[in-house]
């Protein structure tokens, strides 16, 4: 079936369909990782956005539930430069044609997408939509320029747990974990070290969390603008200073945000397993696994944080620690899921926080 991708800036490029047959609106981005297209097509950071991947040619591994960041799909659709149908993994249970038609996603191959990924680093993430079937041109760009932006929409609540969810790992630490669309590595990793996890709603009160005596809250990942998770960046602006806190990706915009620092949208985001850090404490350079499209500002960040590390491609503020207070966030993800293990790290200096605590 025919497929047709259109950008609000006019740009329109005609292809085949696979995955639903549907039409799908989102901010397009690009994503430079060679694999792990099952977990960035299930990481609830992408909600709200079609997923464009730079490497040409994916499938060729199928697809794995065990490598799910979430329970399903979460971009909007999917854009490739050719898609593989017949996997060759004796670990594959099926092909991404066929995953994105159970979780109904739709998803558009043979389009130039070395052409796309040079317009978005020139011009910067667009609103886009994938038209599936008989699509008329004009039409589907208009559709693209109508679609509210990111930025307007509430996207976190769309991916977060509805209730209070408890994970026990039979260690003895204790960890509530803030969902804003956190995704499962980010848990086996806290499991993994002893901490028992109890997930709850990204709008949860925090005198109820300290009600339940935790040893530490974490505040995770997730989609869209933090500048709208107001419930959250109130509930942490609380807690700081009467629990250790940590934050990943979303969770360390909001953190910053509650304690008085801006964050602004970045041209076209970090989205990939090859972003370089610099840790100032070490002067070690790792590379990281990232997907965000905003960013903290370091000119408004107050004095009590101190930026620990850094993006070497851009400057990027990577990490923040209160100079005083058991808090500490970093803006990549450490858990990788997929990418280097280089930043794994993170992890223990949590732990370490919430026993000297």
């Amino acid at each position: 079936m025919k497929a047709a991708l259109a950008l609000e800036d006019g740009t329109y490029l005609e292809g085949k369909a696979f995955g639903a047959e549907r039409d799908a609106l989102g901010e397009i981005v690009f994503c430079t990782s060679m694999t792990g297209y099952v977990e960035a097509l299930t990481d609830p950071s992408y909600k709200g956005q079609i997923l464009m991947m730079t490497y040409p040619l994916i499938g060729n591994y199928g697809v794995c539930r065990e490598d799910f960041e979430s329970d399903g799909v979460k971009v909007e659709g999917f854009v490739v430069r050719e898609l593989c149908k017949t996997p060759s993994n004796w670990r594959s249970e099926m092909n991404v044609d066929e995953l994105l038609r159970e979780h109904g996603i739709p998803g558009i191959e043979g389009v130039d997408t070395r052409m796309l990924t040079k317009k978005i680093r020139i011009y910067g993430s667009m609103k886009a939509v994938i038209g599936v079937g008989d699509v008329e041109k004009e039409e589907l760009i208009k559709k693209a320029r109508d679609q509210p932006d990111i930025s307007e929409i509430d996207l976190v609540p769309q991916v977060c747990v509805s209730e209070p969810k408890r994970i026990e790992s039979k260690g003895n630490l204790e960890v509530v974990l803030m969902d804003c669309g956190v995704k499962n590595s980010i848990v086996r990793h806290l499991l993994k070290r002893g901490v028992n996890v109890t997930l709850v709603p990204y709008d949860y009160p925090p005198r109820e969390i300290l009600s339940m005596d935790p040893d530490g809250v974490f505040i995770s990942n997730g989609p869209g603008d933090p500048a709208r998770v107001r419930e959250t960046i109130e509930a942490i602006r609380y807690l700081v200073g009467k629990i250790p806190l940590a934050g990943i990706c979303l969770g360390h915009q909001l953190t910053a945000i509650a304690l008085g620092a801006k964050t602004f949208k970045l041209k076209f985001g970090h989205h990939g397993s090859n972003q370089p850090v610099k840790d100032f404490e070490t002067g070690r350079v790792f590379i990281s696994s990232q997907n965000h499209n905003f960013s903290v500002d370091e000119k408004t960040i107050p004095k009590e944080l101190e930026v620990t590390q850094i993006n070497l491609n851009d400057y990027t503020v990577e990490g923040l620690v209160h100079k005083e207070l058991p808090l500490i966030t970093v803006q990549y993800h450490p858990e990788a899921g997929p990418g280097p293990h280089d930043t794994h790290f993170f992890f223990d200096r949590f732990v370490e926080m919430l026993k000297r605590w």
